[in-house]
Parts: structure tokens; sequence; C-alpha cells
């Protein structure tokens, strides 16, 4: 299912993944520094983050940068974290100019993704974008609408 423009919005289309038994992740196709991504979408990250690794394998140059802040959530109390400017995200039609994210190492994440038969991802869309964009996420149609 493609993306549709209403308007002033856009719907996109989401993939819901089965975590075996531990719940399920929608999952979001993006594309950074060209490349094509899936990306978690996370209601209850407050800001979005990608993969250090992932990150730099698809941008040897993006400049990433320390950060004395650490992140917490991912299973983790906390992590070094490290940020970096993307020039803009496109999912679908959508375009989000210049942000800020955090970049982490995500790498439990993607391989207990691969034991269980799904796609790596490079991060997660969280809720900076998601307040910023007015997001509507609906799991019953497996649509996330963006203003």
């Amino acid at each position: 299912m493609a993306e549709k423009r209403i308007k002033n919005k856009i719907i996109i289309p989401l993939t819901i993944i089965d975590l075996h038994g531990d719940g399920y992740h929608p999952l979001v196709d993006i594309v950074v520094f060209g490349l094509a991504f899936k990306v978690v979408l996370d209601t209850g990250a407050s800001r979005t983050a990608f993969d250090h690794q992932l990150l730099i394998e698809a941008n040897t140059e993006a400049a990433i940068t320390a950060s004395d802040r650490l992140s917490t959530g991912l299973g983790t109390n906390s992590m070094q974290s490290s940020t970096a400017i993307i020039p803009n995200i496109s999912i679908g039609d959508f375009i989000i100019p210049e942000i800020e994210v955090a970049v982490l190492d995500l790498s439990t994440i993607n391989h207990a993704y691969s034991q269980m038969g799904h796609p790596q991802v490079l991060g997660v869309l969280g809720s900076d974008v998601l307040v910023k964009y007015k997001a509507v996420v609906d799991f019953g149609k497996k649509k996330l609408l963006l203003k």
C-alpha cells in the first residue's frame, strides 16, 4: 500500500511485526542519505534515535557528535549516546527537514530482530517527530497520518 495525500496530510502505510509472543512493533519505511531503511514507530520514545553503525554505513561523513547525556530506555538505564544532524528524512512524499537525532548502539535490537526473522531497522521514529507533525497512528488500518 502506497502513501496517500489528503489536503495537507499524508497517510503512510505501517508494517506491524509480531515479536513472537512479546508484543508488536509498527515499522515505517524512510529514506535517509538517499538510502531506504525501516524504523520502529515508537510513541514511547522521547526522541528519534538511529543506530551508530548503520548511520556510518549510510554516510561515512555523517557528523556524529558525542553527547554528555546518557540515554535511558531500550532495555537499559543508561547508554552512551551521540547526536547527528540529518539533512532530511523522507517518509513517502513527506519530508522532515533538518533534524537532530540521538545516535546509539542499537545492534542488540537488530540482532534480536534477525533471530525472529525480521528486517534490521535504522532506529526509532520518536515522539519529537510524532508530536511536531501531529501524528495519528491507526493500528487497525495499519496507517500513520502526518500533518
